[in-house]
């Protein structure tokens, strides 16, 4: 397996089980090359905490532990709000959107470094490996890549658990809650164990299970009130208090959280072919979401709410496939981005048990007229136009009629 001419390695590392493992596996297999593992910080709080002496002591030479949260926010996940774009109907793409803006960090150090090689730990089963690589290859593609899971001798993650005790790698897991987790300032996901088998119930009051927030069965008995402010698309404030974007999201997933918000189980179809089951908590997530969309349906006139949930399927596909850096991608953006001109306003929500309850609206440039659509009497609307109108809109149905053409 030892390729001589790979000196130098890049290691994309998060200190869990798989990259823990790669470090000393990488030097074993490829001449004891130089690894240097890259940490792209996008909210994983506590996970960072004794990563560098981790990786110093498991072989690496050095560790970059990069701060990407305010791209991360910014670039990636507002854009993926203001499209509306939710994979499947249910999830909201925490995992996804964040590789693309790592293994970007990945390529930039690995040119710096003059590395030869970029690793990764994805599965040769996931959907993370294909996310990894597509984005290596827009901005490195001659770069070799690394991916252990295809070719080591590891057959399951019991096996990765009594090589890193042989090794005496510290882990934060066992065998009993080896859960694969992936952990972002918008979402954590859990799959593994259990979850396996979709007639299981996910063990959301179990102490430790969720992270984020709580099971809806323990939230407070006493709904809450949120009040997003919005200038296109994005959101700005919480509850008349401005705050940039990272800090949005932090504070909508604390006040989310504990109201049993954003708990999603879900069986998907992963890009490589199978369909598997996982649970995530996006708390902040889920309530920007619905907050969003609660300010399009006022703002948006008919057609392009319409035409832009269509597409919105087509966005979510690209970034759960992993194609960020695509042209495709990034014309749908800029489509999105001219939809979001007027989409302005503050949207008030009452958070209750898990339930996202609509509790008002409003916008500068509203297209909704009261004084139209109201059932009393008004001097703006001539109710006889409507039989001239469904006449010419009927026509078709007529002739097809008259013809003997309908069954």
């Amino acid at each position: 397996m030892a390729d001589n001419k790979i000196k130098k390695v890049v290691l994309a590392y998060s200190g869990g089980l798989d990259t823990s493992i790669i470090i000393p596996w990488l030097k074993e297999n490829y001449d004891n090359c130089e690894v240097i593992a890259v940490s792209g910080n996008v909210g994983q709080a506590d996970e960072l905490e004794g990563l560098e002496e981790k990786a110093i002591a498991t072989g690496a030479s050095k560790l970059y532990i990069e701060d990407l949260n305010k791209e991360f926010v910014e670039e990636y996940v507002f854009p993926t709000i203001k499209a509306g774009a939710v994979y499947e109907g249910k999830y909201l793409l925490g995992t996804s959107f964040a590789r693309p803006i790592i293994a970007k960090r990945l390529v930039e150090i690995a040119k710096a470094e003059g590395a030869d090689a970029i690793c990764h730990g994805c599965t040769g089963k996931g959907n993370d490996q294909v996310r990894f690589e597509l984005a290596i290859k827009a901005y490195a593609p001659d770069m070799k890549i690394i991916a252990p899971w295809r070719v080591w001798e590891f057959k399951s993650r019991e096996e990765e658990i009594a090589y890193a005790e042989e090794k005496k790698i510290p882990l934060k897991i066992n065998r009993e809650t080896n859960y694969s987790k992936d952990k972002n300032l918008w979402h954590l996901s859990h799959e593994g164990l259990d979850l396996e088998d979709p007639a299981n119930e996910p063990m959301y009051e179990k102490e430790g299970f969720l992270e984020m927030g709580v099971s809806p069965l323990q939230a407070p008995d006493v709904p809450e009130y949120v009040t997003i402010h919005f200038e296109k698309g994005e959101a700005k404030s919480i509850n008349g208090e401005e705050m940039d974007a990272v800090s949005i999201v932090a504070k909508l997933n604390e006040i989310g959280g504990k109201n049993g918000i954003g708990i999603t189980d879900i069986v998907e179809n992963r890009l490589v072919g199978m369909k598997a089951r996982g649970v995530y908590e996006t708390p902040g997530g889920t309530i920007l979401f619905a907050a969003h969309n609660k300010l399009e349906e006022i703002c948006l006139d008919k057609d392009t709410q319409h035409y832009k949930s269509v597409l919105a399927i087509k966005f979510a596909e690209l970034v759960y496939d992993g194609k960020w850096y695509t042209p495709l991608r990034e014309a749908l953006s800029a489509f999105v981005d001219s939809t979001q001109e007027y989409v302005t306003g503050d949207v008030k929500l009452k958070l209750y048990k898990g339930n996202i309850i609509d509790a008002g609206v409003t916008s500068p440039y509203s297209l909704y007229d009261e004084e139209i659509a109201t059932f009393d009497e008004d001097e703006v609307y001539d109710q006889n136009d409507s039989a001239g109108f469904i006449n010419l809109f009927g026509l078709p149905i007529k002739v097809r009629a008259k013809k003997g053409l309908i069954k």
